[in-house]
């Protein structure tokens, strides 16, 4: 049930037959489809030159399937599958360690269901099918140096001249930006109007003269971030997606799209099945660890905290399946998935011990230094897509009805 009143947002939910069979259907595909040594916890960033040609090639097969765009309509090249099939889909995409699932940044997650409600019959026709066929990857352009939670306070310039935008600025933390074809741009248009009401969203060609991208490497060592710059970079009038000036209320919608999922329960439950299998196998002054009391309460606590993520990202699906709006229960599936990563690496990291800190590469890593690097890329989790703390407002303001503080 959800916290919030009224009988609309009440959840019920059983798998059908034909959702059971469809999750038996993907775990089979993959069986036969990952290398047999794969390993979901230890592939390295997917959009790196050693991994890249895995990603496409997984991405080309899953669109092969139809299973990329399955809940899209037809006409945009899904199967118009419903959306728990979808969700049971991303579920084992993500608890396998899939590459190539969202080409890139949002293609899939965000750009293409946000073109579907906002965009023109030309922009859907010109963008839809590239995506549903896997062959245009996408990033989000965002975040800047000084607008981050506060997303509104964006400087990057969209002035209009002619058939053009030309876009001046900068943006930061662009998720696949090194390999994207596209990128989801929000810009300012009205630089006098009141800052949630001067916003305008573009989709722009990352190969237009004028754009740079420049890496960012992480402090786990992963190069998935990237700066962008943009130097009277022009964008087409038709790549203005919805009105101009009212952008910020069709990058909200997309903001939904993105703190919805089920893949923060996923892959947490992935790691959570390796430390127990570790607790099983580890001995530790003589006894298995997973006799240890202490060790066996906190992976039991996660385990909990786990079923209840699952459940969040279970209510926000149902509730996109009754044609419903979960906004505040988008905010609450994301704060509690986000922070439930970064438990589950503090508690592998208390189970390892001082032997959790050595890296990826040494024969004395356990785990091959997988829960190191989780525990150094979490911490942006409840940062990306709104801190934890624009989450709570959101769900204390449009949840709970609260007045703004």
């Amino acid at each position: 049930h959800s916290i919030f009143p009224g009988p609309e947002a009440v959840m019920d939910i059983q798998f059908t037959d034909e959702e059971v069979a469809f999750r038996e259907e993907i775990q089979q595909f993959l069986r036969e489809e990952l290398p047999d040594d794969w390993d979901p916890l230890n592939q390295g960033s997917p959009h790196s030159p050693e991994q890249l040609p895995f990603t496409k090639a997984m991405a080309d097969k899953l669109a092969d399937k139809g299973w990329l765009t399955l809940a899209w309509p037809e006409e945009y090249g899904g199967q118009a599958r419903s959306i728990m099939e979808q969700t049971v889909y991303r579920e084992e995409m993500t608890y396998w360690g899939v590459p190539g699932t969202d080409l890139g940044t949002g293609a899939i997650s965000w750009v293409g269901p946000v073109l579907m409600i906002s965009g023109t019959e030309e922009q859907k026709s010109e963008h839809l099918p590239p995506i549903a066929n896997a062959e245009r990857y996408w990033c989000t352009l965002y975040s800047e140096p000084g607008s981050g939670s506060d997303l509104a306070s964006l400087q990057t310039s969209a002035v209009q001249d002619g058939d053009d935008y030309i876009i001046n600025g900068q943006k930061i933390w662009t998720s696949s930006g090194h390999i994207a074809d596209w990128g989801w741009l929000a810009a300012r248009t009205d630089p006098d109007a009141p800052k949630h009401r001067g916003i305008s969203l573009f989709m722009l060609d990352m190969k237009s003269p004028g754009v740079t991208v420049r890496p960012i490497v992480n402090m786990a060592g992963s190069h998935e971030f990237n700066e962008v710059y943009f130097d009277n970079v022009r964008v087409p009038k038709g790549n203005l997606v919805g009105e101009e000036n009212r952008g910020w209320y069709t990058l909200a919608v997309a903001l939904d799209f993105e703190r919805s999922g089920v893949g923060y329960s996923a892959s947490a439950r992935r790691t959570l099945e390796t430390l127990v299998k570790y607790a099983k196998e580890t001995n530790r002054n003589g006894n298995p660890l997973s006799e240890d009391p202490i060790v066996r309460h906190k992976l039991a606590e996660r385990k909990i905290e786990i079923e209840v993520s699952r459940w969040l990202s279970y209510q926000v699906a149902w509730m996109q399946s009754q044609d419903m709006v979960p906004n505040a229960e988008a905010s609450m599936s994301k704060l509690f998935g986000t922070e439930l990563t970064q438990k589950v690496a503090q508690t592998g990291m208390d189970i390892l011990g001082m032997t959790g800190q050595i890296s990826q590469g040494s024969k004395w890593a356990p785990l091959q230094g997988y829960i190191q690097r989780l525990y150094l890329s979490s911490v942006s989790s409840t940062i990306a897509a709104g801190t934890s703390e624009i989450q709570r407002d959101i769900i204390a303001r449009r949840g709970l009805g609260l007045p703004r503080a």
